[in-house]
């Protein structure tokens, strides 16, 4: 009795102990005591423990449901008499309505609990993520429109599900779009564990959406079956098939379909980012010494060359892809317009690979320090480009692989072995210029504010002098007229004197923009000012980059070198595991370099 009793003295000593050296915070969180928590002795160690236990539990819930709805595809892709695409819509159809009531009771319940949500990610969810969560969110519900318009025109040989899936998606992108705008910047302290299964479905049925639309072709199936039909009535041949009518509400319903079918992609990997950041918030508490009091906005003040070289390969780039849409569509495509197409990517990966450069070595000789404060956002944003760009790299090596062994001495084959190389080197250097410039404590540039202040003042000043003049200009001309004249003639000369004060206002105006701006130009240092330059450059090429794949131009697959190594399902295989890849990797570098520039 009395060794039990001195071992409940030592315990409780120890317990005091504990809460003596423990700080004192109000907001301590408090993990509830789920089965993991209760039944495992290593989880009971403390909330850190806890917190492991919940996001590895959330974790595997994720992976069971993308390894079954992989198994889904796989089998439609394979066997698709015993999996139909009905099947694998019918499964994401439950997965979505089981993501909009976790959704809706997050939006009704868990966010308006009280202390729900104590602290806020400032890094978390960016004005430019959201906005591209918006956008391709609209593209993503015209898509589904003109999908259900589509199957409802061929009613007869289509099936109901073609048109509930479709609507099923329209209110799933809905509800997400609004739940990421408003929520993704949360810390969330109540309720964990369903919170981060909620989560971590969601996720799961984001990455289900994106391996559907990647690996579904039955559009594009289609559009072949009508035009071997056609050539079969040609013949003489008649078929019944489902095919699109003559008439413009088909046919409109049908290219919108294929024009918006790659933003239904971009939008599912971007909410799965922001998904899995707030995944990683949940119970996270922010200091206040780590939010920061500054908010950086986007000015386009201190750059000049950049953007003049960026819009002049903007331009020349969508003349290039115009004329390569415009040849690459007819029935024998051209071999000089794959000549033109990789002979503009031959001119600008090289330039833009010299500005990742010397934009690295301006990084080196810069003084600033690195940021080691804990941030998910930028983890996540480093996962993303790293792992975006392995679909560009590993299609270029395939490439390199196909020329080499056959004829690299011809002119078409030389160059898409040099655009493959320069692809490779491309994507590194601006890799490394992209994190080690998110990896830089952002510079306050306060004495712009002063200088463009004081330019305004000054500016200001010389505007009432000249008003003066032209009022007692105006009343001396016309004393010794009639009254009728003279009525007249001052209705005349205010009109005048109306149209020299806008004139004069006008051009101080422009004056007074143009030298804060060449003000803010030469007061900048030259490290900060190359900065902006390449990273302005830089944003504008990757732009055009993201809209010629995006919008059809797929010479990868079109020129054929490639495909007639390889045969056609190893290569078409290859493309649609790294051309969708490749069109992330460009909008997700347009966001790292935005961040860049802002912080430079």
């Amino acid at each position: 009795m009395s060794g039990k009793k001195v071992s409940k003295q030592k315990s409780c000593q120890l317990c005091k102990n504990r809460s003596a050296s423990a700080p004192h915070d109000t907001s301590t969180i408090h993990y509830e005591k789920f089965w993991l928590y209760r039944h495992c002795s290593s989880v009971q160690q403390g909330d850190r423990q806890a917190q492991k236990a919940g996001q590895l539990f959330s974790g595997l819930l994720a992976m069971n449901v993308v390894f079954l709805g992989s198994a889904f595809v796989s089998s439609m892709i394979f066997n698709h008499v015993a999996i139909t695409l009905a099947d694998v819509w019918i499964l994401l159809s439950i997965l979505k309505v089981l993501c909009l009531c976790w959704i809706i009771y997050y939006l009704l319940g868990t966010s308006r609990q009280p202390h729900a949500v104590l602290y806020r990610d400032p890094h978390a969810g960016p004005l430019w993520i959201r906005g591209s969560v918006l956008l391709f969110g609209i593209f993503s519900i015209l898509l589904n429109t003109f999908h259900i318009g589509y199957s409802a025109v061929l009613i007869q040989c289509k099936s109901r599900v073609e048109i509930v899936f479709p609507s099923i998606e329209i209110l799933f992108i809905c509800t997400q779009a609004f739940f990421l705008w408003h929520h993704s910047k949360d810390c969330i302290q109540v309720q964990h564990n369903f919170t981060r299964c909620g989560l971590m479905l969601t996720i799961a049925t984001n990455l289900l959406l994106w391996l559907l639309s990647v690996t579904n072709d039955t559009i594009h199936m289609e559009i072949e079956s009508q035009l071997r039909e056609v050539e079969q009535r040609f013949a003489g041949n008649e078929t019944v098939s489902c095919t699109c009518p003559n008439t413009t509400i088909c046919k409109v319903f049908q290219k919108g379909y294929i024009l918006l079918y790659p933003f239904n992609t971009e939008f599912c990997l971007v909410c799965c980012s922001v998904l899995y950041v707030m995944w990683k918030n949940v119970g996270r508490r922010i200091s206040h010494h780590h939010v920061p009091h500054i908010k950086h906005k986007f000015k386009l003040q201190g750059v000049v060359f950049g953007p003049l070289l960026g819009v002049i390969a903007v331009i020349i780039g969508i003349c290039v892809f115009m004329m390569y849409q415009i040849q690459a569509t007819s029935s024998v495509p051209d071999r000089q317009v794959f000549v033109m197409f990789y002979s503009y990517y031959v001119v600008l990966l090289p330039l833009m690979s010299m500005g990742a450069v010397a934009g690295t070595i301006i990084h080196a000789l810069e003084k600033k320090e690195l940021d080691t404060v804990k941030n998910p956002t930028r983890s996540l944003d480093v996962i993303l480009l790293m792992g975006a760009a392995l679909g560009q790299i590993g299609m270029s090596y395939f490439s390199i692989v196909a020329l080499v062994a056959t004829d690299p001495r011809e002119l078409l084959n030389s160059l898409i072995l040099s655009y493959s190389v320069l692809l490779i080197l491309q994507t590194i250097t601006q890799n490394v210029f992209i994190i080690d410039g998110l990896h830089r404590q952002p510079l306050v540039a306060i004495t712009e504010a002063r200088h463009t202040g004081h330019d305004r003042h000054h500016a200001a000043a010389p505007e009432l002098p000249e008003e003066e003049e032209t009022t007692t200009s105006s009343k001396q001309g016309h004393t010794h007229s009639s009254k009728e004249e003279e009525t007249k003639g001052e209705q005349i000369h205010e009109a005048c004197d109306q149209r020299r004060m806008s004139m004069l206002e006008l051009g101080q105006e422009i004056r007074r923009a143009s030298l804060s701006y060449i003000h803010s130009y030469s007061h900048l240092s030259w490290k900060r000012r190359a900065l902006r330059e390449i990273s302005f450059f830089l944003v504008l090429c990757n732009i055009i980059l993201w809209v010629i794949p995006t919008f059809g131009a797929h010479p990868v697959f079109e020129n054929g070198l490639e495909k007639s190594f390889y045969g056609y399902s190893t290569w078409f295989a290859i493309v649609n595991f790294g051309l969708p890849l490749g069109v992330f990797y460009r909008m997700h570098s347009v966001g790292g370099l935005l961040e860049v520039y802002v912080t430079a």
